[in-house]
Order: C-alpha cells, then structure tokens, then sequence
C-alpha cells in the first residue's frame, strides 16, 4: 500500500509530508529543497527576517529544487501582510500562517492563484478557514513545537474536524515516525506537519548544540513556556530557560533591535532568542521543539528519513490492512 499524495488547491505532493516552517532561519533552503526533491512539501520559515531575506531564501530555495516550496509566515509578524505580499510575488506555491488569525490573508491568495493553509487548533477556525476559502487545513495540537493556541492533543482536534470540513486535513503536532503518520492518516488527516524530526537532519542550517540539545532530549525536558508573542510557547530546557522569570531576563531594562511583532509583552527578545539558539549559543539562545523530541536519537540525512518514515508508514498501513481482511 503506498502512502497517499497530499493535494493543496492546484498542486500535487508525492508524499502526504509536509516539513514544518521553524523559525528563526531554522528552516532554511538547504532543508527545505532536500524535502521538496523527495516528494514532501518544504517551508522556509519566513518570520523573524527581512522582507529582502526571505525573497533571497525562497529564490535560493528554488534553485536547489524543482519540488513542492512554501512559506510559513506569522500572524502576528509587524510586516505580515508585507512578508506574505514578497512571497507571492517571488512565486511561492503555497503560504501557511499560524501564531494568529488573518482573514485578509484568504483575499491575497484568491487574488494571486497561491494556496493559503491556516494553522487552526479548533474546530471553531477550521469551519471559519474553509468558508473564507482555504485550500487546505494544518490542525495543531498542544505537542507541537513553538507558539500554541490549544492545550488539546493533535489526535483529539482531528477526529473533531475531520468530518466537519471537506478541504484537506494535515495534522501536526508530535508526528515523529512512520507509525505516528500512519496513524493520522488512518483517522482521516490528508497529510501531515513535521517539524522536529526535520531539525535533527544534515540538511537543517543549525549550530551541533542546537541538534544535540534534540537529540539528548529527555521527555521531561519538553517545557512551556510563555512567550512575548503572547502565547504559550514549547521549547526545550537550557540554561537559557533556566533563567527565565528571573533577573537576569527580567531586570526591566528590556531592549530590542527588532521591530518583529505587532504587539509584544517585552519580557524578552523572541527573535534575538532564537537567532541565538540558531548560533548555538544555549545560555542565550530559546530552542523550540515538540513534546516527542525525546523520541529523535540521530541525526540523518533527510532522504534517509523520508526512507524511513514512507517505509514505518508502509509497514503500519499494510499490516493493519492484513489485520482487517
């Protein structure tokens, strides 16, 4: 039995994978293309940059790749509509936006013939994203890297929305291997969003420390944490965390070179946080990362984890269809 293809508007994936947009520069073109070369769809994290970087980011995306390049871009980003606006007109063949809700973003890709996939976290913003004319639906459970807006798991908010919309369902949130894709598939999701797993890869443009804080990651190092976005945020412990709620970030004299948020609680720098993390500098540096990060214990190329994940998949599905006749 060979894995679904994914189908968002007018485009087709080989693979139901979709590799999440983690920002800051964490999801950058080598990642990105290596994932769209082998059939899945790749997102360049398009927060936290420049206008001029990410139009830079998605032409050098695409001259590594004649696959499938998205764009992942922050609601509540200051530039938003600007980001998204530079992403069409670079010919990004699809925009997902989370961390917020925007209905003006539906009318941008109407307009231009781009799929626009909105990160909802209920059933609630799923019925709303679909009326204002998605193409497809990512459904973000509390196991997910980065900026949450539930404290539901994945797997309860897709057996919620699967029956109440009829545009795609790509799950997300926790998604390690290929049992774990077999599963959403088997509940109805379309496809799936996979960050994490993507971070401990060759390919992923990040400091050794910041892959091996993922990789030596224990299930109790999974933590929240609140972040200036104005939302819960789950990270991995470091001595950067460590520090948070004490003087050493909240000592009142909180400055910042990046005008990134629209609103922001100025507790700390989120995108200084995470451009440091990218660096590896773990005393500075915020890493985000999914509740199952415990779960990766190597670092692989990403065809071979692709190979890996279709084959789990694979496995799982054929195994449960034997189990069935």
């Amino acid at each position: 039995m060979n894995l679904p293809r994914l189908k968002i508007g007018d485009i087709v994936a080989k693979l139901p994978i979709i590799q999440g947009g983690m920002a800051v520069k964490v999801s950058t073109a080598p990642l990105v293309a290596a994932v769209a070369d082998e059939g899945g769809i790749g997102l360049i994290a398009g927060s936290g940059i420049e206008i001029d970087e990410l139009k830079e980011e998605i032409r050098r995306s695409k001259k590594m790749t004649e696959g499938i390049v998205g764009v992942n871009i922050m609601v509540a980003a200051s530039e938003f509509k600007e980001l998204v606006q530079a992403s069409i007109n670079e010919g990004i063949d699809l925009i997902v936006a989370g961390a917020g809700f925007s209905r003006d973003l539906f009318t941008l890709g109407k307009d231009n013939n781009v799929p626009v996939v909105p990160i909802v976290s209920s059933v609630r913003l799923a019925k709303i994203s679909e009326k204002l004319g998605a193409s497809a639906i990512v459904v973000e459970g509390k196991e997910a890297g980065g900026h949450l807006g539930t404290d539901q798991s994945m797997k309860s908010l897709v057996k919620k929305i699967v029956d109440t919309v009829k545009i795609p369902v790509i799950a997300a949130g926790g998604i390690i291997d290929g049992k774990d894709i077999a599963e959403v598939l088997n509940m109805g999701a379309d496809g799936v969003q996979m960050g994490s797993r993507f971070v401990a890869s060759e390919e992923c443009e990040v400091a050794s420390e910041f892959k091996e804080l993922y990789i030596n990651a224990t299930e109790e190092d999974s933590i929240l944490i609140d972040s200036p976005v104005g939302l819960p945020g789950r990270a991995l412990k470091n001595k950067f965390t460590e520090k948070l709620g004490s003087s050493d970030i909240e000592d009142g004299t909180f400055s910042c070179d990046y005008i990134c948020l629209k609103k922001c609680s100025r507790v700390f720098c989120i995108i200084k946080s995470l451009i440091e993390a990218k660096r590896g500098d773990m005393e500075k540096g915020l890493v985000f990362a999914g509740e199952e990060t415990h779960r990766i214990n190597d670092i692989l190329p990403v065809r071979k984890i692709i190979d890996n994940l279709v084959s789990e998949a694979k496995n799982f599905l054929n195994r449960e269809e034997s189990e069935d006749e």
